[in-house]
């Protein structure tokens, strides 16, 4: 597809960095708590005196006590203190970014159907040099600008499908401009076609099996381009309701025969060990992830069996010190564990703080990989 072009050229020759939304478009996202606007501007509450981020979990504020404001800063000036919250002046700090890269991205995000602006005017409004800017990213997202944006059009190609958006609103709509740039990469992208994805699954096919381990149930379900998840439970009632929200209108069919050489090597992995000739060589993933969780998840993969790093010691190896807790959620939502060892990641001090499928197992996880390590 093509790639936006963030050549450092002046100001003039590319799109202007967009300002604060338009009020309706602001209290609209105030509405719905929408994440997406953090950083691009923050509200008020004149009947508390606090202003806040879009995605305040606070209570609703009546429309006519809100006002809209461009930065902390500015709402500070104008008599709000910060909701202690949301952490307004924080923000940035949630997604595990400097508050350049973080205030960057999200002018990015705000692009409009004119296309991205240049990394020259938003280098300059995040108050750095497009060289050094494009270097903040490198070391703390590990892509550039550009490949940044390319998977952030891709993620929210994605998720105007699954809002319900038709397949044209969702390419126009995320900034593609040919149809059959995005039909050329549907496969690598979202594993099915648009309209497929965009219909909770509809027309693919999603084999899955369980089996019983160590660890209690594993479901291991996959299609055509790979493993699309790998859960751990108590019984085989869950896991398959899981899968099936995910894909609601996949064709779905247990295939126990089919998946048992690939729930070999998942189970391989849950014990600790390569798998062997008689398993299923590993499969590729068929996974969606952002930059960052993929480099995450691929770092989980280089800690040794029976060893852990905690969630900043994680962040320091991808490059991103301060991402501690960026970690831990590209962690939570690994959907393959397993294959990806998300259960070897622990909280400051070696703490097992939180593991999807309960914090025994990942203990016992641990346990088992430890003494296969010390035999």
């Amino acid at each position: 597809m093509t790639q936006p072009t963030l050549a450092a050229s002046p100001v003039t020759a590319s799109p202007v960095v967009p300002p604060i939304p338009d009020d309706a478009t602001c209290w609209q996202a105030v509405q719905h708590r929408d994440r997406r606007f953090n950083g691009r501007f923050w509200f008020s509450v004149r009947s508390t005196g606090v202003y806040c981020l879009p995605s305040c979990a606070a209570r609703p504020p009546l429309r006519r006590n809100v006002a809209f404001h461009v930065s902390p800063d500015a709402a500070e000036a104008a008599g709000f203190r910060a909701c202690k919250r949301c952490k307004p002046r924080d923000w940035q700090a949630e997604a595990g970014l400097s508050r350049p890269v973080a205030h960057a991205c999200a002018l990015f995000d705000a692009a409009d159907g004119d296309g991205p602006p240049s990394l020259a005017a938003v280098a300059r409004r995040v108050g750095l040099s497009p060289g050094a800017l494009g270097k903040r990213f490198m070391v703390e997202l590990g892509v550039n600008p550009r490949d940044w944006l390319a998977a952030r059009k891709r993620q929210k190609f994605r998720q105007a499908l699954r809002g319900g958006d038709s397949v044209a609103d969702a390419l126009y709509g995320a900034g593609y401009g040919s149809p059959s740039r995005v039909y050329e990469s549907a496969n690598a992208a979202l594993g099915m076609t648009p309209a497929t994805y965009a219909k909770g699954g509809a027309g693919a096919r999603i084999g899955f099996t369980t089996v019983t381990s160590d660890y209690g149930r594993v479901l291991v379900a996959t299609t055509p381009k790979g493993i699309a998840a790998v859960f751990l439970g108590d019984d085989d009632r869950t896991l398959e309701k899981e899968l099936r929200g995910d894909f609601p209108a996949a064709e779905i069919a247990r295939d126990d025969a089919g998946l048992a050489p690939r729930v070999g090597a998942v189970l391989a992995r849950l014990y600790g060990r390569k798998p062997t000739a008689l398993d299923a060589p590993d499969a590729p993933l068929d996974i969606v992830g952002t930059a960052f969780q993929w480099k995450v998840w691929k770092e989980l993969t280089r800690i040794p069996a029976g060893e852990t790093r905690t969630y900043g010691e994680i962040a320091q190896r991808i490059g991103a010190p301060g991402a501690a807790r960026a970690v831990g959620r590209a962690c939570a939502t690994n959907p393959a564990s397993g294959v990806i060892p998300c259960h070897r990641a622990v909280g400051a001090g070696g703490s097992l703080t939180g593991y999807r499928w309960g914090v025994a197992r990942k203990e016992r996880l641990l346990a088992d990989e430890r003494r296969r390590s010390n035999t």
